[in-house]
């Protein structure tokens, strides 16, 4: 079985995010929409009429969504190329892609793991997540997601030890609030996970190692930061910061479109 791809390929879905996921105007998403109807914008062959210019039309929530390329596998892997427009299940569907889209961010962390800090029971998990991916719809939504989760996690706080452990005086800042607070300085090895940094100034910040897996970086300040090092940073994470020309991005993450305006 060849590994699936991990980061979205429009052109090889159906569009699958625009009809099956639900969606609101006050998260950024132009206008209310159900789960399982087509957006407004969706063309016939499956494109974004408005692709060129969501942010400038009022449709920020679709800059920022990454499925980690699990609309292309549930499209062209789970169902066989068989599109939406031929399903008579579009709630299965749409669990599947929701499912799919947690495995497929498990493992562009666990990537992460084989890549600065290898362990046999990390690529055990890899290769067992991969296995999942490629199973039928009725597999892939029985399967034990909440155990997977949680000891994918345990994995991935292991391995984020094994990195920070070169930096002796660090700080725990798991779950904290920092919305808004102005954080620049020396922050190497910190963990920073699941914290809440809306709108938080870590302009020009060290975050060499420092572990940002989960954090909700809406509109947190990035500029001139180098996140090069840092661990478990996504691209829905850097969709949603304001970065500028300065600001270094990990290998794999692409640099936002808007982030030059």
């Amino acid at each position: 079985m060849a590994s699936p791809e991990l980061s979205s390929d429009c052109s090889q879905c159906f569009g699958l995010c625009c009809v099956l996921l639900p969606f609101s105007a006050s998260a950024g998403f132009g206008v209310d929409k159900p789960g399982g109807t087509p957006c407004l914008n969706l063309a016939d062959d499956d494109r974004c009429r408005v692709h060129a210019t969501l942010r400038q039309d009022g449709w920020p929530g679709c800059t920022v969504f990454e499925c980690f390329g699990a609309g292309q596998q549930v499209s062209q892997v789970t169902y066989a190329g068989v599109s939406w427009r031929e399903q008579d299940n579009l709630p299965e569907m749409a669990a599947v892609l929701s499912v799919m889209r947690q495995l497929h961010e498990m493992l562009v962390h666990l990537t992460e793991v084989s890549r600065r800090s290898p362990h046999p029971a990390a690529d055990a998990a890899r290769t067992e997540v991969e296995a999942v991916t490629g199973r039928d719809p009725e597999s892939v939504l029985t399967f034990d997601l909440d155990e997977l989760h949680a000891r994918v996690g345990d994995l991935l706080a292991e391995a984020s030890t094994r990195v920070r452990r070169s930096h002796p005086a660090t700080a725990d800042l798991t779950r904290a609030d920092l919305a808004g607070r102005t954080l620049a300085g020396d922050h190497r090895g910190w963990t920073f996970r699941g914290a809440v940094l809306i709108r938080a100034n870590l302009r020009e910040a060290d975050l060499t190692d420092a572990d940002l897996l989960g954090a909700d970086l809406r509109d947190a300040d990035l500029r001139g930061c180098d996140l090069s090092t840092t661990l478990f940073l996504t691209q829905p994470q850097v969709n949603a910061a304001i970065g500028d020309a300065a600001t270094v991005l990990p290998a794999g993450l692409r640099r936002p479109g808007h982030w030059a305006a």
